[in-house]
């Protein structure tokens, strides 16, 4: 079987003309590689306005040449350039923080001028697509890959290859930048390596991934249609006994379906947990269930919502005297001073604590050395380990002496707080949460 031929740059204007997506104004993501180069040509022959984005990272050596060359293309064709500059983080995964300037920066200026934005992905980059999602997030939504329109942001190319933008730009003269870090990135790796399998086991893998994308893409409409159509049934919210009935795999679309919901959008893959949220209502009463991406899981009165937390209001930060009391979010912190006071938690040694402590709540990253534990922990972990509910972890006071955690009630004590056989006074702190 022979690999089809690259179209021709009338060929891929005239199916670009067809789908409608460049039309009125437009803002291209433009980095000047050849699929965004193209991308932009074409805008620039069937949209009105067109302006570009091109955002320069200063992650490469050659990332001045490649917004100088950005720079040249837009002026020849006419067409507005807009270059974002963001500085670089210090730390965290720089290919997500990359994504999300460049997608941040194109919706603000799409906004701005009443405009899409239309991104260069190929028929290609689909492919490439689905193998990395079918390899790092399996799951239904894996093989239907990216759509051509996503709300205010199109992709006029899905039906082109990377060999179609090429030929594109030969043929209409158009000079374009190679981003030499590619090939080291995970996608580069399914570029530069998988692809060229796949097509060595059969030249046609590409357009068969794609035909298979295709299929299911179309079966997935009945899929949704059913999913609504449970939902509608089951009321709202949906009663737990009714989605308990459905097949499991309806069930477990239809909690995806409320996730996604609750996230405005495609929340992480949570359907294989369906089991575990449906029997919540098994225990009578309510219950809750922490998601993956910030959401919660409910049952209450048969029914479950899926929703986004707010965030809870964090009590301001106050001083406690040793001895004294104060006031902290809803209740009152006190503090006792004596030679025989019991022990027990919030029972402290008293010449290791400042004569004013620091009362604040906790902070991701806070650490502390438990009584007992032998080694450093983040109250992240102990809250964890404690099964302290979410909710709860940001109104609990963090008693600090000197900068450091002292005592969090009911968690842990600092271990250099402890009480010993040399301890001559100790302290005893207390808090009341409905003081």
């Amino acid at each position: 079987m022979s690999v089809p031929r690259a179209t021709t740059a009338a060929e891929l204007e005239a199916r670009v003309r067809a789908d409608g997506l460049l039309r009125g104004a437009v803002v291209v993501m433009y980095s000047g590689g050849r699929d965004s180069t193209c991308l932009l040509d074409l805008a620039a022959r069937l949209a009105a306005p067109v302006a570009a984005l091109h955002v320069n990272y200063g992650l490469r050596d050659a990332a001045g040449d490649d917004e100088a060359h950005c720079a040249a293309v837009c002026a020849g064709l006419g067409v507005e350039l807009h270059v974002h500059r963001p500085l670089r983080p210090e730390r965290g995964n720089i290919q997500a923080w990359a994504r999300d300037q460049r997608y941040a920066a194109a919706a603000r200026l799409a906004l701005a001028r009443g405009a899409v934005v239309a991104a260069g992905h190929t028929a290609t980059d689909q492919v490439e697509t689905v193998l990395y999602r079918l390899a790092a997030a399996p799951g239904r939504r894996a093989l239907l890959g990216m759509p051509a329109r996503s709300g205010a942001l199109v992709r006029p190319l899905l039906a082109a290859t990377r060999a179609d933008t090429a030929a594109y730009c030969l043929e209409r003269g158009l000079a374009w930048r190679e981003d030499a870090s590619n090939p080291g990135s995970l996608r580069g790796g399914i570029r530069e390596r998988l692809l060229p399998a796949l097509q060595e086991l059969h030249p046609a893998a590409e357009a068969n991934v794609l035909r298979t994308l295709a299929t299911l893409r179309d079966e997935a409409e009945l899929l949704d249609a059913a999913v609504d159509a449970a939902l509608a049934s089951a009321g709202d919210p949906p009663r737990v006994a009714a989605l308990s009935a459905l097949a499991p795999a309806l069930a477990r679309l239809a909690v995806q379906r409320l996730a996604d919901r609750a996230a405005h959008g495609d929340a992480p893959a949570i359907g294989a947990r369906a089991p575990q949220l449906l029997v919540l209502a098994a225990a009578g009463g309510s219950a809750s269930l922490d998601l993956p991406g910030g959401l919660r899981a409910t049952v209450a009165y048969g029914r479950l919502r899926i929703e986004r937390p707010r965030p809870p209001r964090l009590p301001s930060a106050t001083r406690l005297a040793v001895p004294g009391s104060a006031a902290y979010g809803g209740g009152r912190l006190t503090c006792e001073l004596g030679a025989a006071l019991p022990i027990g938690d919030g029972t402290l040694d008293a010449s290791a604590l400042a004569a004013s402590l620091e009362v604040r709540p906790w902070r991701p990253g806070d650490r502390m050395r438990p009584l007992g534990l032998g080694g450093s922990r983040s109250l992240q972990d102990l809250f964890t380990d404690r099964k302290i509910p979410r909710e709860r972890r940001a109104q609990l006071p963090v008693v600090l002496s000197d900068g450091e955690i002292a005592w969090v009630p009911g968690l842990a004590t600092g271990e250099r707080f402890r009480v010993t056989g040399l301890t001559r006074a100790r302290v005893r702190l207390a808090w009341d949460e409905g003081a």
